[in-house]
């Protein structure tokens, strides 16, 4: 007798679905817009004169926003500079903890710091002078962003006796000041197009390789011989991409 079971059929093949790409809304968008040419206005005037010689409507004018469109984004000048301070002090602190990641001599981890800060103020000059104007605030040096991260991993080089520094406070002063001078000679002497270069060269003076120059010579600071603090900080520099925040 014939078998009159049916076979399961098996079923076509169904087609992959094209899923529409995500667009962010207009409003979102222009939103998202308006914030960052606030607080990029905000960085270029603040940098210049400091908060409390920048009004709002000067931070609305460079802009070229409505001044009653910065209170949809901010609450106060003291908050936009809050804001400023966070991305300057802590996100690019944030950035240098993950380049350091991988390093574990505290010697490599200093350098790797002062160079590629002195590089990030010699590609965005307005970030250099924000960062020296602001770096000298006590509650900006110490207890914040670069300069905490600073004076943590100056401790954990004392404590691991890669650094011969009798008082940690006054290394911490040393290295800190040498790197915010370090990146106004940078502005003002060493870039191209800087306002006084010309005085560097009458001195008899060279820019080249002054990140480098820079970390080395803070490195001998912190207690290195020369030859290795100058090998140290001429290695190849690490480097991580920045993670960028969904909105």
């Amino acid at each position: 007798m014939p078998n009159t079971t049916k076979r399961p059929t098996r079923a076509a093949p169904i087609a992959p679905v094209a899923i529409p790409e995500q667009r962010e809304p207009r409003g979102a968008r222009r939103k998202r817009e308006t914030r960052a040419r606030l607080l990029d206005a905000a960085l270029r005037l603040m940098a210049e004169k400091g908060m409390e010689g920048v009004a709002i409507n000067e931070i609305t004018e460079a802009a070229d926003v409505g001044f009653g469109s910065f209170y949809n984004h901010f609450e106060s000048k003291e908050a936009i500079y809050a804001t400023l301070v966070d991305e300057v002090f802590e996100d690019f602190a944030n950035m240098m903890d993950r380049l350091a990641a991988g390093l574990s001599d505290p010697a490599e981890v200093i350098a790797v710091a002062v160079r590629h800060t002195v590089l990030r103020a010699q590609q965005d000059p307005v970030w250099g002078r924000f960062l020296v104007r602001e770096g000298f605030i006590p509650t900006h040096a110490m207890s914040r962003g670069l300069g905490q991260r600073l004076l943590r991993d100056i401790v954990n080089g004392i404590a691991a006796k890669r650094f011969v520094v009798a008082d940690p406070f006054i290394g911490f002063l040393a290295v800190a000041g040498t790197v915010l001078c370090a990146i106004a000679a940078e502005l003002n002497f060493v870039a191209p197009g800087a306002p006084a270069a010309s005085v560097l060269k009458e001195l008899g003076f060279s820019g080249e390789n002054f990140p480098e120059r820079t970390a080395a010579m803070l490195l001998q600071t912190l207690g290195l011989k020369r030859a290795e603090a100058e090998k140290i900080a001429a290695r190849p520099l690490p480097v991580v991409e920045e993670t960028v925040d969904a909105d």
